[in-house]
């Protein structure tokens, strides 16, 4: 009877950590006074590896520190977006805009709803408050499909088409930059292509005009489209309600700038005054995602099956000399030689990751401390990446970020000896 009552209570208490809101600080990690982590789009670890047209990562991965078993958690863009910096989904499985401002719509975690491709959804409720998240299955059938096939065949592998993640209870709908505001700590979303006008209200931009300017109004009869170049699906903290209405106004709107400007990337790395938490989003010509009309150097890839085959050796390249452009920029700041820092490269999902092919992504990690050179097989994912920054800033770990399963990347973060 003992035995059978300790069993029962090592159970809930491992069903406790799996869905805990926000748990314990993660332990082992060295303290990190800034973090840039650099988020690329839609290609998987062996389109990247070994690629000819990326020859500045590949020199980048074995100069700094690298993650050979790191998976993205799902699919499509936005979900992965939201994990790396919520550790969950929130209930949304799709691409769609936020439902800006709207006070009177049901958040899905009180809900319990899920916002898909497929079948299509309306815009995403501000995200707030604490529930249920989605599950994310090994198998995905409800994203990445054509609208005329039910069910959609043969799927996508949301990680490694083994590992099934159920919905969590007690989700809390927050990230850590709300976090870092609650410590009084500082963050910033730095997003390419961002309108001077800000991220409110708009779901694409080519730098200065928004899917809200009549562009054959501007010009009478044009007949192309904007250039979606920035996209809020991947600038993960407008989609919060805290941070559309700034509730805390060390997390608001204004936290998130472009990479110009008197308050941009550029000119925060120049002067050294840079956050502790720097998010950094290329546009979708430069963070290898592509568009179908701003020229062949950002075409979409011709064909996606896993393989180096059928990409757009041009796209690649591109992103690969982006990455060079900021991890230079980074390096050349002042603020790289105060503390203890850290960059990391992530792709954000193994786009099309069609049965067979499994949703394994290259992740980075340099750092001005430590060891460098070393590669990891340790299975990580966004989860791993939240929990470890979270670690490093002395913040308690946030949703699945808490679970028994997420492991703390402190092989490739290194020992300093600082605590």
């Amino acid at each position: 009877m003992k035995k059978h009552l300790l069993l029962v209570c090592l159970a809930l208490l491992c069903v406790s950590t799996a869905f805990a809101a926000e748990g314990a600080v993660p332990s082992g990690v060295p303290h990190l006074d800034h973090v840039f982590v650099i988020m690329m789009e839609n290609h998987g670890y062996t389109q990247i590896v070994g690629n000819p047209n990326a020859p500045y990562i590949n020199f980048y991965m074995k100069t700094a520190n690298s993650a050979t078993n790191y998976f993205a958690v799902g699919h499509p863009s936005s979900t992965n977006y939201l994990e790396t910096v919520g550790g969950s989904n929130f209930g949304d499985r799709s691409d769609n805009a936020p439902d800006w401002h709207n006070s009177s719509c049901t958040p899905n975690l009180a809900s319990g709803t899920v916002v898909t491709d497929y079948p299509p959804s309306g815009p995403v409720c501000p995200i707030a408050g604490t529930g249920t998240d989605a599950e994310t299955p090994a198998i995905d059938l409800t994203n990445e499909c054509p609208t005329s096939v039910d069910p959609c065949p043969p799927g996508l592998i949301d990680i490694d088409g083994i590992i099934h993640i159920p919905a969590a209870a007690n989700t809390s709908g927050k990230t850590i930059a709300d976090q870092l505001a609650e410590q009084g700590m500082s963050w910033k979303s730095y997003q390419e292509s961002l309108p001077p006008t800000g991220p409110d209200g708009i779901s694409y931009s080519d730098g200065y005009f928004t899917d809200l300017s009549d562009i054959p109004m501007i010009l009478p009869g044009e007949t192309q489209t904007l250039i979606d170049l920035y996209a809020s699906k991947h600038d993960p903290f407008v989609y919060f309600q805290s941070v559309q209405e700034g509730t805390n106004p060390l997390a608001t709107l204004k936290n998130i700038v472009g990479f110009e400007g008197e308050h941009g990337l550029y000119a925060d790395l120049s002067t050294g005054k840079v956050p502790a938490f720097s998010f950094i989003a290329p546009n979708q010509c430069n963070d290898q995602h592509g568009r179908g009309n701003a020229g062949p150097q950002c075409d979409y890839d011709p064909s996606d099956n896993g393989t180096q085959e059928g990409l757009n050796p041009a796209l690649i390249y591109l992103g690969d000399q982006t990455i060079r452009t900021l991890v230079t920029a980074i390096h050349n700041s002042p603020v790289w030689k105060q503390g203890q820092n850290a960059i990391v490269v992530v792709w954000d999902e193994n786009d099309y990751s069609f049965v067979p092919n499994i949703n394994r992504v290259l992740t980075i990690v340099d750092t001005n401390y430590g060891t460098h050179g070393r590669s990891s097989n340790v299975f990580y994912t966004h989860f791993s990446l939240l929990r470890t920054l979270e670690g490093g800033f002395n913040l308690p770990c946030l949703n699945h970020a808490c679970d028994s399963t997420t492991a703390t990347m402190t092989d490739l973060f290194g020992s300093s000896g600082r605590k």
